[in-house]
């Protein structure tokens, strides 16, 4: 059986926004990353103006990125609205801390990574925190966000690569043929697609980060309250039956080390420069040879 692992975007709003009021309890791999990410920008010499949250959820990363850009300007974005107003709500936590260094200027808006509602090149930085795995089109959404990157602009992001969720993957495999873990895109591909689509000389880490549970209800659990449910088109359609829940419980079994049952996680992280546009220069027969020059 041949399903598509397209993403039907309307079923991922719908479930990061029932997720949103119980996913900061959740959420400790997403925090963990973000965490690593922010320490990132310590060998990352920019000091951006304006900075787009592209996948903001609760607001956890924009806290950080307010503390150390307290001139910059803010723009926190996330798909599913209900995360948006609780990135708003959680602004007070550390309005003290910034309004002493001169406060940044932060801005709130629900709207697609892959479809920006954003003038070209309006922002210094776009952070994007575990969201690329959400787009159906990779090139699509780099184009978009080169667009409304300035000169020089700096696009920094974390994803999953494809060993995320091989337990679960290979699980699933001995219960039926459809589709019941999202499809991650290599880290190399992402790198190509970076070239591709303007960026500069991208750099590109991965690492694998190892979570581990009771039993698989745990890990269900946690997928169900960060929202993380599959999305992709040919997914199963209705919930499994009794006999297909046995069957995948006992199949997931085979990988249960020191009594706990692992969920691996593939974490991709890169960063890219869009370069600086020069004058154009005349070519023989009236064309022009336009230059970049990067960082």
């Amino acid at each position: 059986m041949i399903q598509s692992d397209n993403l039907d975007k309307q079923r991922v709003r719908r479930s990061f926004e029932r997720a949103a009021p119980l996913y900061d309890q959740a959420a400790v791999l997403q925090q963990e990353i973000c965490d690593r990410m922010i320490a990132h920008l310590d060998y990352i010499k920019h000091q951006p103006g304006v900075i787009l949250d592209g996948g903001c959820g609760t607001g956890y990363g924009g806290g950080q990125l307010m503390a150390r850009y307290p001139r910059a300007r803010l723009l926190s974005m996330d798909l599913a609205c209900a995360m948006v107003r609780l990135a708003r709500r959680r602004r007070p936590n550390w309005k003290g801390l910034l309004s002493s260094l001169g406060a940044a200027r932060d801005h709130y808006l629900c709207g697609d990574l892959e479809h920006l509602p954003l003038r070209r090149g309006s922002v210094d930085m776009v952070w994007s925190n575990l969201v690329i795995q959400w787009c159906n089109d990779l090139d699509a959404m780099l184009k978009g966000i080169h667009g409304v990157l300035a000169s020089n602009g700096l696009f920094i992001f974390s994803t999953f690569g494809p060993d995320t969720l091989k337990e679960l993957r290979q699980a699933f495999a001995g219960v039926d043929d459809y589709s019941h873990v999202s499809r991650f895109t290599d880290m190399h591909d992402i790198g190509d697609a970076l070239l591709r689509n303007g960026f500069g000389a991208p750099i590109m880490d991965m690492e694998y980060l190892t979570l581990t549970y009771e039993d698989l209800m745990g890990l269900m659990r946690d997928l169900k309250m960060i929202g993380a449910h599959n999305a992709a088109v040919g997914r199963r359609p209705g919930l499994m039956g009794k006999t297909a829940w046995k069957r995948l419980r006992q199949a997931y079994e085979r990988f249960r080390c020191h009594g706990k049952l692992p969920a691996t996680y593939e974490v991709i992280y890169g960063h890219a420069w869009k370069g600086e546009e020069i004058t154009p220069s005349a070519l023989p027969g009236g064309g022009q040879a336009i230059r970049w020059r990067g960082r």
